[in-house]
């Protein structure tokens, strides 16, 4: 498959050799998506478009919900993992995974989504024909929706604060170990209102904040830390330059946790478009 509109290989590789990780310590979708979107959309929508879903954590929610769903995945390791779990899933053959990108979604049928979501994954995306493309393929009335979690989820400000420097840390890292032709594409999450506002294809657009509550050991908090993008580069790369931060980081959540499992707030912004 090529890469449309753009060099997004950096992107798309970013995300490979870790898909368990990833999968086993980051949050999946909170059920509020799914009540805020079909709330908007007024009915049970026919068809949810899950872009860059990664490993299914924001596809499968949609299980119950929706008459038919599909998860678009450029990342050969997230999409087998994703397509595992919805194996190992009853009453599942209503979803797909499927590769592709989201300004190049030939396959899916004009005004034919009812609602397309974005989890966690609409900065590595070109914005310009994946509104395009939304524009195409949404119905009338249908909804797009972005939506990202703060980092780190709100737990102790030391621990916070440690988790900022390791990842500020590895994202240098990772620009200074990888080929400039082969760096990740990051845009700024705070650009999305702008983008949908800006494209022409949504009558009404606007941001939601939301939050949710998880239970959380050391080893997931530490676990959340490990599956960011920047810090698998370098780990990746070879380098073990951040495995003394990444070991004081990992003592020190232990020693905070103490054996116990602890609730930690992921605070959501999801910015959202009617067409």
């Amino acid at each position: 498959m090529t890469i449309p509109e753009g060099n997004l290989k950096g992107n798309v590789e970013r995300f490979t050799g870790f898909a368990d990780l990833y999968d086993q310590f980051r949050p999946e979708a909170p059920k509020l998506v799914v009540d805020i979107l079909t709330s908007y959309l007024e009915k049970r929508p026919g068809l949810v478009l899950d872009l860059g879903c990664g490993t299914g954590l924001s596809t499968l929610i949609w299980k119950d919900y929706a008459d038919r769903i599909i998860g678009v995945e450029p990342n050969d390791d997230m999409r087998s993992k994703a397509e595992k779990k919805r194996q190992a899933l009853p009453g599942a053959a209503h979803i797909s995974f499927v590769p592709g990108y989201s300004n190049s979604l030939g396959d899916i049928g004009d005004a034919s989504v009812d609602i397309i979501t974005c989890s966690q994954s609409f900065h590595w995306m070109e914005p310009v024909g994946t509104m395009k493309e939304a524009g195409r393929v949404l119905n009338e009335g249908g909804a797009f929706a972005a939506y990202d979690c703060d980092w780190p989820p709100t737990i102790h400000w030391k621990l916070e604060k440690e988790y900022l420097q390791l990842l500020e840390k590895a994202d240098l890292l990772a620009q200074q170990l990888t080929d400039r032709e082969d760096q990740a594409v990051k845009r700024n999450k705070n650009e999305h209102l702008k983008v949908l506002k800006d494209n022409g294809v949504f009558r009404y657009t606007r941001e939601i904040v939301f939050h949710n509550k998880e239970t959380c050991d050391a080893e997931r908090y530490t676990g959340l830390a490990l599956s960011q993008g920047g810090l698998q580069t370098v780990l990746k790369q070879g380098s073990s330059e951040l495995h003394p931060e990444i070991e004081d980081f990992r003592n020190h959540v232990e020693e905070y946790f103490n054996g116990e499992i602890k609730e930690i707030l992921f605070s959501y912004r999801m910015r959202l478009g009617i067409k």
